[in-house]
């Protein structure tokens, strides 16, 4: 079947491209699950111009902006850094609302593995009230690895669970059997 999106390297030229992402995705997902007052405030924590460029240019975040194909427009985006040679943590993870649930999120990081080759594990954060992004994070094959709550200023808390994918390992029997034909 072929890909309906399409991963492009972002740059601090994309960052207005990321920031209005970031405000429809955030301002259509999160009420019910975080205030509204605690989505401005990491919104602009966050996604603000000096933020976004900081963690690019700054901290190593490499930012990727998720396009889908048919229409050309940009959808979503992941943020994503190296912590050791094998393993890597996903920072941002966002797709339109109206587009999730069709495959793209799991095609996008089919995609972001691809870039990183030598990755052999990933963590990431959600929010634990965030049910929809962790079952999606199950399906692509995460597992909670324990609960953290980070104090982000403001007087706000991330309460959420560290998750963790492992790439699996390569099939050596496959191999084994192989080469002893």
């Amino acid at each position: 079947m072929p890909r309906r999106t399409s991963l492009r390297a972002a740059s601090t030229k994309d960052i207005p491209a990321i920031q209005a992402l970031a405000n429809r995705i955030w301002w259509a997902h999160y009420p019910g699950i975080i205030s509204e007052a605690q989505i401005a405030y990491m919104l602009e924590l966050m996604y603000s111009a000096e933020a976004l460029e900081r963690q690019m240019t700054e901290e190593g975040v490499h930012f990727w902006l998720i396009r889908q194909r048919v229409t050309n427009a940009d959808i979503g985006f992941i943020a994503v850094s190296q912590q050791t040679p094998d393993q890597y943590f996903i920072h941002k993870f966002y797709l339109e609302a109206a587009l999730q649930g069709k495959g793209l999120g799991s095609e996008a990081f089919e995609q972001l593995l691809e870039q990183y080759p030598d990755a052999r594990e990933m963590r990431l954060t959600v929010n634990r009230q965030n049910v929809k992004s962790i079952n999606f994070y199950f399906k692509i094959g995460f597992r909670i690895e324990r609960c953290a709550d980070f104090d982000i200023g403001g007087g706000f808390w991330m309460n959420d669970f560290v998750m963790h994918w492992r790439r699996p390992p390569a099939d050596d029997c496959a191999q084994a059997s192989d080469s002893s034909a």
